[in-house]
């Protein structure tokens, strides 16, 4: 191939411009299609049938943030309060469960799924190299989850992904810097990120950690926690008020959100038991939500947690068989995956199959090498898998709820198959003295 179009090929192959183009283009194709065969008037109201849309009809209508099932029960802290409102306004502009609102909301979901090509692309560029920077956005931006969800869920699903990759980018950046400012506007951005996605706490401590140690080399010892104190003080302060407000409405402790017990007992409960003599009824949405109905958010998750723990301590070898299920659940979006895929009954399916099958085992090898060479910046990239998943395998999950930290997991995936490309490359070049000459 002549030079200049290696050199050409190069170019268009990391340029970010042309990464977040394609992005977009395919993100708005899959919804151009999928909206040309789903009826309007299901469009105007099939996708805000979540407690999401639910919550911002509520707001919307000048309920204030309540009645997460459509009918009204009063206050609620089902949710974190940033999509919500978010969705709210977009009702208080462009009308309740409109087609209007609809296009308006997905049109966000695709702005926030391509941008995420940028953060982990500076984000790669700095742990591996332009190559793997450009590798990993590229995946992001073809990946087919990442297509499909914006369309598929008017949740906050795609601004968590957006979220989880900035905070990763701006971590990385933030270990050398001594400037306040940047501190500050970091504990804001873990502010935002936990109002809206309070799973995400999990890597909070190992982030700030990372950050703290790796600049006591550009900052006096006595000033080595100070950034990393303010920028926890200001992510608490953010939170503070909707817990006051949260404590003020249910006279009760709950820092984000509350329907951590109810996710709990859906996963762990008596249904799961073949020994149980006396079954009881199916364990389903359906049936929780008209007790919530019926005694209230308050009562309603205590006796979802009592239960859930209950069944949890009485069933040891259960739950280790549980916690294994979702584990595999977690990474390949079904709990059998084999089965799963000989059973898929298109191409497009099983390819959607495989890439979800592939890539945790590429991000798999891509912790292996992160650890293996003693990157510096290993351990924030490879607590993202290791620790944000730690929620659902003790309590229930899906494809969705990996999706916060799928960019990180394609940036691993990446670094993985380069990883062992050059480990390949390398191979061969010491062999190739050794062969024959032709």
């Amino acid at each position: 191939m002549p030079t200049f179009l290696t050199n050409a090929f190069r170019k268009a192959a990391t340029s970010l411009l042309l990464i977040v183009l394609v992005a977009t283009g395919a993100r708005v194709a899959l919804a151009w299609y999928e909206a040309r065969q789903i009826p309007a008037q299901a469009l105007r109201i099939v996708p805000f049938q979540t407690e999401t849309g639910h919550i911002a009809y509520s707001i919307a209508s000048g309920k204030g943030f309540s009645s997460p099932f459509q009918r009204d029960t009063g206050p609620t802290a089902w949710l974190a309060p940033v999509y919500p409102y978010l969705l709210a306004g977009i009702f208080k502009l462009f009308g309740v469960y409109t087609l209007a609102s609809f296009f308006v909301a997905l049109s966000l979901n695709i702005l926030f799924s391509a941008a995420t090509c940028v953060p982990i692309f500076y984000a790669g560029k700095r742990v591996a190299g332009l190559g793997v920077a450009s590798a990993a956005a590229w995946l992001w931006a073809l990946f087919p989850n990442a297509i499909i969800i914006p369309f598929e869920w008017i949740w906050d699903t795609s601004l968590s992904a957006l979220l989880v990759a900035v905070l990763l980018w701006a971590t990385l950046e933030l270990a050398e810097s001594r400037r306040l400012l940047d501190w500050s506007l970091y504990g804001l951005l873990w502010g935002l990120t936990l109002l809206t996605n309070p799973a995400v706490a999990l890597l909070l401590p190992i982030f700030l950690a990372w950050a703290a140690h790796r600049t006591r080399g550009y900052t006096p010892a006595s000033n080595t926690f100070l950034r990393p104190l303010l920028a926890a003080a200001i992510t608490i302060l953010c939170c503070v008020p909707w817990t006051v407000r949260n404590y003020i409405q249910f006279h009760k402790f709950i820092p984000l959100r509350s329907n951590f017990a109810f996710e709990l007992y859906i996963g762990n409960n008596e249904n799961y038991d073949d020994q149980h003599r006396l079954r009881p009824g199916a364990i389903t949405q359906d049936r929780e939500i008209r007790r919530y109905l019926h005694i209230g958010e308050t009562a309603f998750m205590e006796e979802e947690k009592t239960k859930a723990l209950a069944f949890i301590v009485a069933h040891p070898r259960i739950e280790s068989w549980l916690v294994a299920q979702r584990f595999v659940d977690f990474w390949t979006g079904t709990a059998t995956p084999l089965a799963t895929f000989r059973q898929a009954d298109s191409l497009w399916l099983r390819f959607i199959l495989l890439c979800n099958d592939v890539v945790p085992l590429c991000a798999f090898l891509g912790v292996v090498v992160l650890l293996a060479t003693k990157n510096a910046y290993a351990l924030p990239v490879v607590s993202v898998p290791m620790l944000f998943p730690l929620l659902y395998y003790v309590t229930h999950t899906s494809l969705r709820y990996r999706h916060p930290i799928d960019p990180v997991v394609l940036l691993l995936a990446a670094i993985g198959v380069h990883g062992m490309w050059r480990r390949i490359a390398r191979k061969l070049s010491r062999e190739s003295p050794n062969l024959p000459s032709a």
